[in-house]
């Protein structure tokens, strides 16, 4: 089952379990560029031009990850692309899986701008920048 977290109880999670690991699961570029949280791994379920497909992304999960049943938090910018990746995780068999709700960026404000109402960001969460 994956579990949805907003961004607080998802650093209250990181920061009381040593082994949960996060996943940024957003392009390269989003990843080096908006930002991300430190010591989040990066994998991007899609990638630029075109956002294709990650076809290895299982197995470079698995690579970093050994054990399937420590937490592992799944972000993206808006909550959408992590909730993908986290079925594409279970059906290989991890079993801890949680959905970073909000994302790192948010949603869309009136304006179209992300950032203004919630995520990662918005929450006042660390975060790098490249």
């Amino acid at each position: 089952m994956i579990e949805n977290l907003d961004p607080n109880k998802s650093w209250a999670l990181l920061q009381g379990n040593s082994a949960a690991v996060m996943v940024d699961v957003r392009t390269a570029i989003e990843h080096s560029f908006v930002g991300h949280p430190p010591e989040a791994i990066h994998v991007a379920w899609k990638e630029f031009p075109g956002m294709a497909a990650n076809d290895s992304f299982v197995a470079q999960v698995e690579s970093l990850v050994k054990d399937k049943s420590v937490p592992v938090l799944l972000l993206c910018r808006s909550g959408v692309r992590s909730v993908a990746a986290a079925k594409a995780l279970e059906e290989v068999g991890f079993t801890q899986l949680i959905n970073i709700v909000e994302g790192f960026e948010g949603a869309l404000d009136a304006d179209k701008h992300r950032g203004n109402i919630d995520g990662w960001r918005f929450h006042g969460l660390p975060w790098v920048q490249s």
